[in-house]
């Protein structure tokens, strides 16, 4: 059993049944110093072999959470806040806004954005949250679960009022609600958190309410053995899920489509990005001519996977002489095998 099975099983005794996820990433600018205190000073985005940073970690532990409930394992991912996107828009990983197959791929592949990005702002929710309502009617009313993970809150106005950006993303939030569709709010970094528990306790108007917030760095710094850490944030981010879920029935908005236009904009993925994977997912290749991502290790995303631990997940040899920790499941590493053929 793993640390999130707990968890998977507390959200299918609560009457989840089927799910799909949508993953969000905020690249602005106060990423670059939002981790001094709980990143080793470092910018939240650093991709470092040793250790995963915290949107590694909050893509890694909700993705293996919510993949039960995930019937196709297509994950839409977006970034937001960068110097192309701005408060306007988003940009897809994949170009023509194809999905990632799985967390997994979802990982591999902000690795290989975050190289190629130039961090801006504004920060605006209120472009991501328009793009899950666009997916959701796109998908006939399914129900999805946006996970959107940030390091601070909606840029605010010099003056007593809300700014645009505040104003954007709670008219979006509000909207949503009338979506078969819960907006999880995962704030990474140092902070400040105050305007994002107002978004989620006072926002009115809504058909349900719609939006978590949960913090990640709070949850993650107690004095607690990692698995027990990672589940615990993992109830924390998807414990109004059900009931959400159950809204969505009642109001009769659960796979029924609204009839509205199109609502977000969607870029492509940043100048210089590497195109290779967005043709494993519109399928245009011969799948044999694809090499298989799950041989490659996921941690330099280069050498093939030659070591195992003892929970059953692999590396290459190099990286798993520097870690001290599975980089998937996070437990202890006590038994290294070597892989031959």
């Amino acid at each position: 059993m793993t640390c999130f099975q707990p968890v998977t099983d507390a959200l299918r005794g609560a009457g989840l049944e089927s799910s799909n996820l949508i993953v969000g990433i905020d690249f602005t600018k106060s990423n670059e110093w939002t981790g001094r205190q709980s990143f080793n000073g470092q910018s939240l985005h650093t991709i470092s072999n040793i250790r995963p940073n915290p949107y590694e970690q909050s893509i890694e532990i909700l993705g293996r959470t919510m993949s039960a409930f995930d019937d196709d394992n297509l994950i839409p991912c977006f970034g937001f806040g960068d110097a192309t996107t701005g408060d306007h828009s988003v940009f897809s990983f994949h170009a023509n806004g194809q999905p990632c197959h799985g967390f997994e791929e979802v990982l591999t592949r902000y690795k290989e954005i975050v190289p190629h990005l130039h961090l801006s702002g504004p920060t605006s929710f209120a472009p991501i949250i328009k793009v899950g309502m666009d997916i959701v009617e796109q998908s006939g009313g399914q129900y999805h679960v946006l996970l959107i993970i940030a390091d601070g809150q909606v840029t605010h106005s010099v003056n007593s009022g809300l700014s645009p950006q505040e104003q954007g993303t709670i008219d979006a939030i509000v909207e949503a609600s009338g979506y078969a569709l819960s907006i999880v709010l995962v704030g990474v970094g140092d902070g400040p958190w105050d305007t994002m528990k107002q978004f989620d306790d006072r926002i009115p108007h809504r058909m349900f309410d719609n939006f978590q917030f949960v913090n990640f760095t709070n949850l993650m710094t107690k004095n607690l053995p990692p698995p027990q850490k990672e589940a615990a944030f993992a109830l924390a981010a998807l414990m109004e899920i059900p009931s959400q879920y159950k809204a969505a029935i009642e109001l009769g908005i659960l796979n029924q489509k609204t009839g509205r236009e199109t609502k977000g904009h969607v870029c492509q993925p940043p100048h210089g990005v590497p195109n290779r994977s967005s043709s494993v997912a519109s399928g245009t290749m011969d799948e044999r001519s694809i090499p298989d991502a799950s041989d490659v290790c996921p941690v330099c995303l280069q050498e093939p996977k030659n070591m195992a631990f003892q929970c059953g997940h692999k590396t290459c040899r190099e990286c798993a002489s520097q870690l001290q920790r599975c980089p998937i499941c996070r437990i202890q590493i006590t038994t290294r095998l070597r892989l031959f053929g």
